[in-house]
This record gives structure tokens, C-alpha cells and sequence, in this order.
């Protein structure tokens, strides 16, 4: 089939589906728009069950011998696959940032090292999982991690690129095959990934990209009854959908959802850092799944700290992500632009003070005003679901019982950040704090080898590190009786 090509920020991409080690057109196309400005950058093919089930036969042929190669023999491969995603880093990061409107200085210096560092330290890491054993009195058990099969991994418009390393990467290492599905509203770099991989070395079949619409590209793939694993980043709602399928056919899913994290200061903390990092919560527009939404600050410094948040927040730039000194971009799309402002204005006339922003801001049509919204009710929308915006609430507390219990007051578990001088009260507070990641007095630091992932509504599975492996790894256990065999032979 024909292939199709643009021109992205002076990189050429291919707009097509990557099957079978091949580009395949279809006939249905969706249109991708930059949230920077506005311009269309792409049609790109819009699959549905067809390229599915292509997709995953491709997967299923590639399978026995990328399985086969064993740790040793895939790592040399994805050394490579790591390695040319670094050298094409300006590529990616330009396509990136007019992709999903992300800064252009963070993806150069931040991401895309990050995306390659995904895919080598788990190529390494697969390397010391073999030799595991467990005596016992009876009998030594010999643990493996065996390839589980074909994953389908669903990735979000936020940070793609990193993202879908962060799945591929331990997917690839553990021995799977994989089905990627990008999301529509930033699908460049996934498939400039997928030249990076061929170019590599990683066989054809061994990765696979199919692009369209969640309802449909996604839906198939998620649906089918012959995968492995499912690993979804995005929605707690898409999520439950995605759980159904996963259900039919007793499929293992991890999933990364959404996050209302609780930031919390304290009055003994070191209140210039906090108030850098509380405004720090609004790059990426706040579209970071992470972010400590919910201030909480210690009521006796409450005055004071609200005044060096607003000193902070002031230096915060709102402009093009490609300008070096700008630090909020725009919301990736009109859809959720409306999203984000209908919270604001729900919460508005709930009578909340809106102590700063609240409305589109005079960049451009997709670009929000930083804002901080004082005098929520704790049971009120704004303070309970995620807004994914650059939208934040301002609550006070009196003591580490109230904090506590505000802080898990939702019914999302994915992060908190706390800051803090106390280090007993600071595991105090992080160990009753229902999250998956507590990070304290810093903001956003996640080490490859730690376990990652959400608690309640945020999420299902932990990843990262030998984590990332149990999920993606069927492991076995061969339980040998001691002294069963009396010689030497093979």
C-alpha cells in the first residue's frame, strides 16, 4: 500500500499505520491540528479492526523468535533502538512540542533522554533476572520470567513519546511483541518511533503501531480475545471500558489513570523551595497527571505562603512552547479547553474566589490562564475530580490528622507531594497519605528502578524496575526435590 509522508517542524513522518515491520495506509483518515497555533500538521490513517487484527497477527508471527533470543540476544537490539532515539532528539522534541504543545526546552533536555533511558535500562535490567532461586528444606525453586505474549500498550496525548518508551521498553526487554496504539491528538512520535526500531534492528512484527480513535483503534485492539497483557495510561473512565474487555478473556492489565494529588505544606518547611514547586505545578499547562492540585498549606503560614506562590507564579511565562522562556503552554485541544474552563466557570458559580486567573489567556485560543482557586468546599467538584489543567485549589489545615484526612478525600491515589523540615513528620504524614509515590521536598523525581504506579481510582498494577517485569513476564516457578537426581547426566 502507499505510504504517506509530511513535514513536521522540518522533520519528515510517516502518517501511516507500522505493521509487519512495513507502513499500511487506510482509507479512513483523522486530522491532527497543533495546539500551538492551530495549524493541521497531518492526516493520519485511522484504523479500526481490520489493522487490529493485522496488527496483532503480525505481533503473534513475530513472537517465537523474538522470544526465543532471551534477554542476551534482544538487549544488543534495543542498545541500538535507545541509541537512535537519542540522536534523533532535536527530530522528536520539535515534533513533540507542535504535536501536543509541550516546551521544547523540557523535551530536549528532559524527555526524549528519558524515553531512551526507558527503553536501555530495562534492555540491562532484563540481563539480572535469571538464576533466581528460592531453597527451601524439599526442594530448590528455580524462578524465571518467561515472554507472556502479544501486549497491547495504550498510550496518552500528554507525553506520548515518553510514555509509550516507558511501556515498550520493559515490554520489549521482557521478550513480548507489542501493539502500540498513540493517541489521536499526538500520534507524530510514536511513529517516527517506529523508524527509529526498524532502523535498529528490532525485527518486523516485534513492534507494531496502529493509529486511529480510542473508539475504534483502540476498542479492537483492546477487545480482541488473543493478547497477552493491556497496559493503558489515561482516563479512570476509558479505563473501566478497557477493564471489561481485559475481563472477557481474563487478559492481565496494568493501568496508570487520573490523579487529584494532594500538595501539602507545612509550616516548618522551606517555604521559598514549596512555593517554586506549587508553581511548578502548572507546566505543561498542568496536563501532567501528577500534579499536586489540591494545595494544602499549614494555617499559620498560610498569608505568608500564599504571597510567595503569587511572586512565583508571576515569572510563569504563558507564550509558545517552543520559546525558551516560555513555561505554560496551550491545552492540547478545543475539547478539552472547554473541559477545563467549564470546571472553572462550575466552580465559579458555586461561589469559590478565584484568587488569580480563570480564563483563557490573550496567547491564543487554546492557552488558560494559570489559576488558583480559593474557598472550595471539600465536597465540591473543583477540589474532587481532576481538571487537567494548569487549575489549582487552596485549602488550610490546622494539624497533621486534618491534613490526613483531606489529603485521601478523594478517590484518586496516584501521587502527594509533601513539604516539610521534620523527617518524622514527614513519614508521619507520607505513610498515611494513600498514593502510590509521596515524593518529599522535591517534585517529580521518578527513579526507573522504583515501583510506580496509583492506588483507589488512579490506578491498577505497579511498574518500574523488576515491577515492570512481573507484569509484563509470565513467571514460573520449577520446584526441583533435592536429591531426585543421582548423576550428572543431561
Amino acid at each position: 500500500m502507499s505510504e504517506g509522508r509530511v513535514n513536521v517542524a522540518g522533520v519528515d513522518v510517516s502518517t501511516e499505520h507500522y505493521i509487519g515491520g512495513r507502513r499500511v495506509a487506510s482509507k479512513d483518515r483523522f486530522l491532527d491540528r497543533s495546539p500551538v497555533d492551530g495549524s493541521a500538521l497531518a492526516e493520519v490513517s485511522a484504523g479500526g479492526a481490520a489493522e487490529a487484527e493485522m496488527a496483532v497477527d503480525a505481533a503473534r508471527r513475530a513472537f517465537p523468535a523474538w522470544a526465543a533470543l532471551g534477554p542476551e540476544g534482544r538487549a544488543p537490539i534495543l542498545r541500538r533502538f535507545a541509541e537512535g532515539v537519542l540522536a534523533r532528539a532535536a527530530d522528536l522534541a520539535a515534533v513533540e512540542t507542535i504535536d501536543n504543545g509541550s516546551l521544547l526546552t523540557g523535551n530536549t533536555h528532559r524527555v526524549v533522554p528519558r524515553a531512551a533511558q526507558n527503553i536501555s535500562y530495562f534492555a540491562e535490567h532484563a540481563l539480572t533476572l535469571g538464576g533466581h532461586t528460592i531453597d527451601s528444606p524439599e526442594v530448590v525453586n528455580h524462578v524465571r520470567y518467561d515472554p507472556a505474549g502479544v501486549a497491547v500498550l495504550v498510550t496518552p496525548w500528554n507525553a506520548p513519546l515518553m510514555l509509550t518508551t516507558w511501556k515498550v521498553g520493559p515490554a520489549l526487554a521482557a521478550g513480548n511483541t507489542v501493539v502500540v496504539k498513540p493517541p489521536e491528538w499526538a500520534p507524530l512520535t510514536c511513529s517516527i518511533m517506529a523508524d527509529i526500531a526498524e532502523a535498529a534492528g528490532v525485527p518486523a512484527g516485534v513492534l507494531n503501531v496502529v493509529q486511529g480513535i480510542g473508539e475504534d483503534a483502540g476498542a479492537a485492539l483492546t477487545q480482541r480475545l488473543d493478547i497477552d497483557r493491556i497496559s493503558f495510561t489515561g482516563s479512570t473512565d476509558t479505563a473501566r471500558l478497557i477493564g471489561q474487555a481485559a475481563a472477557r478473556s481474563i487478559t492481565s492489565m496494568s493501568s496508570e489513570l487520573g490523579g487529584k494529588s494532594p500538595f501539602i505544606v507545612c509550616a516548618d518547611a522551606d517555604l521559598p523551595a514549596a512555593a517554586q514547586t506549587v508553581a511548578g505545578q502548572y507546566i505543561n499547562a498542568g496536563q501532567v497527571c501528577l500534579a499536586g492540585t489540591r494545595v494544602l498549606v499549614e494555617d499559620s503560614i498560610a498569608d505568608q505562603f500564599l504571597g510567595l506562590v503569587r511572586e512565583a507564579v508571576s515569572h510563569m511565562t504563558v507564550g509558545d512552547p517552543r520559546d525558551p522562556s516560555t513555561r505554560v503552554g496551550p491545552l492540547i485541544h478545543p475539547e478539552h479547553f472547554a473541559r477545563v474552563q467549564g470546571f472553572v466557570d462550575r466552580a465559579r458559580a458555586e461561589g469559590v474566589d478565584i484568587l488569580w486567573g480563570g480564563d483563557r489567556h490573550n496567547q491564543g485560543e487554546l492557552y488558560f490562564q494559570p489559576t488558583l482557586i480559593g474557598g472550595a468546599k471539600l465536597d465540591q467538584e473543583i477540589f474532587q475530580k481532576e481538571v487537567f489543567g494548569p487549575v489549582l485549589t487552596w485549602n488550610t489545615f490546622r494539624s497533621d490528622d486534618e491534613v490526613i484526612e483531606v489529603a485521601n478525600g478523594t478517590e484518586y491515589g496516584l501521587a502527594a507531594t509533601l513539604f516539610t523540615g521534620s523527617e518524622a513528620r514527614a513519614m508521619r504524614i507520607a505513610s498515611a497519605v494513600v498514593a502510590g509515590t509521596v515524593w518529599v521536598n522535591c517534585f517529580f523525581i521518578r527513579e526507573l528502578a522504583a515501583p510506580f504506579g496509583g492506588s483507589k481510582h488512579s490506578g491498577i498494577g505497579r511498574e518500574g524496575g523488576t515491577w515492570s517485569f512481573d507484569f509484563y513476564s509470565d513467571i514460573k516457578n520449577i520446584a526441583v526435590r533435592k536429591g531426585s537426581f543421582s548423576g550428572t547426566g543431561a
